[in-house]
């Protein structure tokens, strides 16, 4: 007995020491292990297998896609081929594990076993050849029978919640209200018939490898929350698309309206012009031939009949008249002009008005003087305003001229300046007939409005309109006062600096 303790505790002391030798030597190779393992880049394995098995995911979700399908056909085909391609792999594994590690599970029990698995590879064969229609009957026809076949055999691998699943499957899959119901209800007669009903069987897996049955079990739950998740999040991104698309829709749809509201304008605004050009070519074609025929018969008379000087003096002031008009029109219509081809340019500056009005008045003279019609400027000295000197030329220049027009012979006009709080309002005054209400609206519609003068002459209505259009170029906007009999005020306001 006591031989035998020491040799037992010999035995011990000497296992110890060769653990200690172990670990000592262990010691001194685990610089060099450490070395190897830095050196042999494992991180940088790992990181090229997870890329490629991200790869090969993607290869799998992406079987049987095609050019012609929508989003929301591939969303769901990605889905079904992520699902079978996850039960091929725990179906085929569950069969090889009870194989080898049972002798009750024989080689014909694991093929039998495995069916289901191999249902799923054989729908994603089908999909890989873009035969997603029959891959679909495939699944949810021969899964449903080749699981009940499995339990029908004997073995009961606790693989039930997958009819829970196929019916779920079925109802998101199927687009047929027929295919739909003959699918969950034949997985649900199965699960029925073969969990509820049937209680025993040959091979129980929960009797023979508890942990495998859990498995098993865990993987149907977990297969179910992901399929449902991956559909709640398909549908998810499928209504975020169509929100995004009708959005895309709306703002093309209000662009659509917007180039509708704007060519619509255009096509105003260019009927406008095309009434305007042919009014304008009946102005040029009848009243600027009238001068000119005027002219031609003059000199005529004069070269075939030997006129006096006194019959001579007594044509010539018809003749100026028409002339003075004509000139009038013809700078008129080359103002239009170029404000219709450079509509939108100005070019305002500080102008000393006063000297520009007195300018507008010089050009008017001749046209006063045949009227006997005085014209008195009321301007401040030094006095600035800041605009575009071209248009408060033509402004001033039609004002004017409009004014000896409607005023009778020996009639007086003014032109006069005030200051008002930044502003200069300039203002012309006549004595002349007048204008009531409605003809002073029709003026300020772009009708092109005119009557004969004081002295039967014509007008086309062009230079008051433009009068208004290159004030309102300008931020000015033109001002009518005037009363029948009593003579009319024209005024505009102009600011007198930058600011």
């Amino acid at each position: 007995m006591k031989s035998s303790g020491i040799s037992n505790a010999f035995h011990e002391k000497q296992k110890f020491f060769t653990i200690g030798n172990s670990l000592e030597r262990l010691k001194k190779k685990w610089p060099r292990f450490s070395q190897k393992v830095r050196n042999s880049n494992i991180p940088s394995k790992v990181g090229y297998l997870s890329q490629k098995s991200y790869h090969f995911l993607e290869e799998i979700k992406s079987l049987g896609f095609t050019k012609t399908m929508d989003e929301l056909e591939k969303g769901k085909l990605s889905i079904f081929n992520q699902l079978n391609f996850f039960q091929f792999l725990t179906g085929i594994i569950v069969p090889l594990i009870c194989f080898f590690g049972s002798v009750r599970f024989p080689l014909s029990s694991f093929f039998m076993a495995s069916l289901p698995a191999w249902v799923s590879l054989l729908v994603l064969y089908l999909n890989f050849y873009y035969r997603y229609e029959a891959g679909m009957i495939t699944y949810f026809v021969l899964y449903p029978l080749v699981t009940s076949i499995v339990y029908m055999s004997g073995l009961n691998l606790g693989v039930e919640l997958f009819f829970i699943l196929n019916g779920i499957l079925a109802v998101f899959f199927l687009p047929l209200i027929s295919q739909m119901l003959f699918s969950v209800g034949l997985t649900m007669i199965s699960y029925f018939v073969l969990v509820v009903l049937t209680n025993r069987y040959d091979y129980q897996l929960h009797s023979a490898n508890q942990f495998l049955y859990f498995f098993n079990q865990v993987t149907a739950i977990l297969f179910i929350f992901y399929a449902l998740f991956l559909i709640k999040k398909e549908n998810n991104l499928y209504q975020v698309g169509i929100l995004a698309t009708n959005k895309a829709l709306q703002e093309t749809n209000e662009k659509i309206e917007r180039q509708k509201t704007e060519i619509e304008e255009k096509a105003a605004e260019l009927g406008e012009l095309n009434s305007l050009k042919n009014k304008l070519f009946s102005v040029i074609s009848h009243d600027m031939k009238t001068p000119m025929y005027a002219l031609r018969n003059l000199f005529g008379s004069m070269q075939q009949s030997d006129m006096s000087g006194e019959e001579i003096k007594a044509i010539i002031p018809d003749v100026v008249t028409d002339l003075n008009y004509t000139t009038g029109l013809m700078e008129n219509l080359l103002h239009w002009v170029k404000s219709q081809m450079n509509s939108a340019h100005v070019s305002p500056q500080l102008l000393n008005i006063g000297f520009i009005i007195e300018e507008a008045v010089n050009v008017q003279k001749l046209q006063a003087s045949s009227k006997k019609i005085s014209i008195r400027c009321e301007i401040p000295k030094h006095s600035m305003v800041y605009a575009d000197k071209d248009a408060v030329t033509l402004v001033l220049r039609n004002l004017i001229s409009n004014a000896i027009k409607f005023t009778p012979a020996s009639g007086k006009i003014s032109v006069r300046l005030k200051t008002e709080g930044g502003f200069s309002k300039i203002s012309i005054l006549d004595n002349g007939i007048g204008m009531d209400t409605e003809t002073i609206g029709r003026i300020h519609q772009n009708n092109y409005y005119s009557t004969h003068g004081t002295a039967k002459e014509s007008g086309t209505g062009l230079g008051l309109m433009l009068c208004k259009e290159f004030l309102a170029r300008n931020g000015a906007s033109l001002t009518i006062e005037s009363e029948p009999g009593k003579g009319s005020t024209f005024s505009f306001l102009l600011p007198v600096s930058i600011d």
